[in-house]
């Protein structure tokens, strides 16, 4: 069994534009689940290259397990308000749809992404668009904020964002089309 300090191990670099070995972490929190407590503790480590990774790793592993997430919903949200570090912030944004959100809980992530719209980095603006469009999916009462939040960012945001604006429209866009072939309009009488 893996012990905590070598989590921290799988974390461990000097450059901040590589992943280091978060991908062997999240094939191994494959194997063993009950080590998902130690990696969530390093999203606070004092390192944050350390903390980067451990949010790489949270963020890759519960793409596909994302009810493993619940149990740290209180801890995510208040690291998500608290946070001033871009790559911790970009991979939040892209966790935080995943969770179950109640009422008051989907409107402090929504405060807290639109926040994150404001970010010096285009790379967290981008996540944080991401992120409210995936919440919209849930949460179809979003939906015309955040189209009209698009249609900003395809006008005014940097290039990241109107590439990432583009591929949300044309998202939203198929999703109409099915919308109304399933429903029987657009049909000839």
């Amino acid at each position: 069994m893996m012990k905590p300090a070598t989590i921290r191990a799988f974390l461990t670099g000097r450059d901040r534009r590589s992943i280091g070995k978060s991908n062997a972490l999240v094939a191994r929190l494959e194997q063993q689940r009950e080590l998902l407590p130690e990696l969530v503790q390093h999203l606070w480590d004092p390192d944050p290259i350390i903390a980067m990774r451990a949010a790489d790793a949270l963020e890759k592993f519960t793409r596909s397990q994302k009810e493993v997430l619940q149990r740290f919903k209180n801890e995510l949200l208040g690291l998500a308000e608290e946070t001033r570090q871009q790559e911790l912030r970009w991979h939040l944004a892209a966790v935080l749809p995943r969770l179950q959100l109640t009422s008051s809980e989907l409107r402090r992530v929504m405060k807290v992404l639109t926040h994150y719209l404001e970010d010096k980095s285009s790379i967290v603006k981008t996540f944080a668009l991401q992120g409210m469009f995936d919440l919209s999916i849930q949460h179809s009462e979003l939906r015309p904020q955040i189209e009209e939040l698009v249609n900003v960012a395809l006008s005014t945001g940097t290039a990241a964002m109107r590439a990432r604006a583009r591929k949300l429209l044309s998202q939203m866009a198929r999703e109409g089309r099915t919308k109304k072939a399933a429903s029987g309009e657009g049909r000839g009488r």
